[in-house]
């Protein structure tokens, strides 16, 4: 008998493992769907436990041989076309009620497996009053406040890769930390619309294998929930995110851009001061979702911005994971850039709820102070210094519940500059046909 009750519990958990599966990456499992009432008897009568997870094999053609580039990876030196499975997650969950079916606690594991080595992606536990039900403390390594599409699953989104800005200021997504999340959830409650979460975390995500500084960052995001306009039955969302932050410099030299124009130029600070100084990592963001309900399937607009400052390396204006120091392991010197970007999307049922057209461009700048050819390396500026704008499109198409195929062509643009290399641009366009398996 009790094997028979595994296999049905199995069973189920496979067939509607891709309807619960978390829109975002801090999302609990939804009891609250029919599916999810369905197999809530069998979660609560088996220590309440999931497994779900998706693998995406896909083949890549690019423009020339060893693009670099933010779509999966840089190409091979030798090699312009490749099949990967760019990702391969498996998640596990389990979720603690109390007698009256309200969540006491929440833990979540998931890990990455694919052909470059496996890594844990998820690691966190949540604990939930339910005195008044509004509050829940997470803690763990998990997905960073920031932003609506940083939050957005993989398995959900419609284009292949986030944006060069989301990568950029949140590779991989995640970061070790707290947080306190005020949600209420009394259906009469008339803040149900609101969310409002608020972390501290160490700083550097998961690039490095730990904190090496003692400064941690600030991270909130306030939020509307999806609201549905009664009278049109549009479904309108937003948000506005900040980040305050910060690398504390183990260097004397900090380089800052100073000038205007043609007169440009990263100059340095050598003060003794600076060592122990905290440089800024400082991003202030706004976002907002209009879903509009079709006869089949719906119009779907979606847009983010981020503006402020960045602190990285003359190479890069990604985080460091790890302290940068040279050779002879002498600490490097931070550079801080003024930075804005944006995304926007445009997806469209194309007469069909299995099928869909995904429309994108997005848009990274590392350095607002400096544009195209002022751009040079006789001014202290690197290929970090660079615009690039993206231009994609797409199709989607749903085969069914859990298999869906995309069919993607980035284009990508970098600003011309005075840089060797970058005084055209880069031919490092990127096609991608994906198929994408979940349970």
């Amino acid at each position: 008998m009790r094997l028979k009750q595994l296999t049905l519990l199995f069973l189920f958990l496979c067939l509607c493992g891709a309807a619960n599966a978390q829109r975002f990456l801090t999302d609990m499992m939804d009891t609250t769907t029919a599916i999810g009432k369905g197999i809530y008897p069998l979660y609560e009568k088996y220590d309440r436990l999931r497994f779900g997870g998706y693998m995406q094999p896909q083949f890549q053609w690019a423009e020339s041989k060893g693009a670099k580039t933010f779509d999966g990876g840089d190409f091979a030196t030798n090699s312009d076309n490749r099949f990967m499975l760019r990702r391969g997650r498996l998640r596990v969950d389990y979720m603690h009620f109390n007698e009256k079916n309200q969540p006491l606690a929440f833990f979540a594991f998931q890990f990455d497996c694919t052909e470059r080595g496996v890594a844990i992606r998820d690691f966190w536990g949540r604990f939930y009053e339910n005195k008044f039900q509004m509050f829940a403390v997470t803690a763990g390594m998990f997905a960073r406040p920031m932003g609506y599409e940083v939050n957005l699953s993989s398995s959900d989104r419609e284009s292949p890769e986030r944006g060069r800005m989301s990568q950029t200021l949140m590779k991989t997504e995640r970061d070790i930390g707290a947080m306190v999340t005020f949600e209420p959830r009394r259906k009469d409650s008339k803040l149900r619309w609101l969310k409002v979460d608020l972390g501290l975390f160490n700083g550097q995500g998961l690039n490095g294998p730990t904190d090496y500084d003692d400064h941690k960052d600030l991270i909130g995001r306030i939020s509307m929930k999806p609201q549905k306009l009664k009278k049109l039955g549009w479904i309108i969302s937003a948000g506005t995110s900040a980040y305050y932050g910060g690398i504390t410099s183990q260097s004397a030299m900090i380089y800052k851009v100073d000038g205007s124009g043609n007169n440009t130029y990263f100059k340095m600070d050598s003060s003794a001061s600076n060592i122990g100084h905290v440089t800024p990592r400082r991003y202030y963001g706004a976002d907002a979702q209009l879903k509009i309900p079709n006869r089949k399937g719906f119009t779907e607009f979606r847009a983010e911005y981020i503006r402020g400052q960045q602190t990285a390396t003359a190479a890069t204006s990604e985080t460091p994971g790890t302290y940068p120091v040279n050779s002879t392991n002498v600490p490097l010197p931070l550079y801080t850039r003024s930075f804005d970007g944006a995304y926007f999307y445009f997806l469209q049922h194309l007469g069909l709820d299995r099928l869909q057209l995904v429309l994108k461009y997005d848009w990274y700048d590392p350095n607002k102070k400096v544009k195209g050819k002022d751009i040079s390396a006789a001014r202290g500026f690197t290929p970090a210094d660079i615009r690039y704008d993206t231009f994609g499109g797409g199709l989607v198409y749903y085969i069914n519940a859990h298999v869906k195929w995309t069919l993607y062509y980035d284009v990508v643009l970098n600003e011309e500059t005075n840089l060797a290399g970058y005084t055209s641009d880069v031919k490092d366009n990127v096609l991608t046909c994906r198929l994408q398996y979940r349970f």
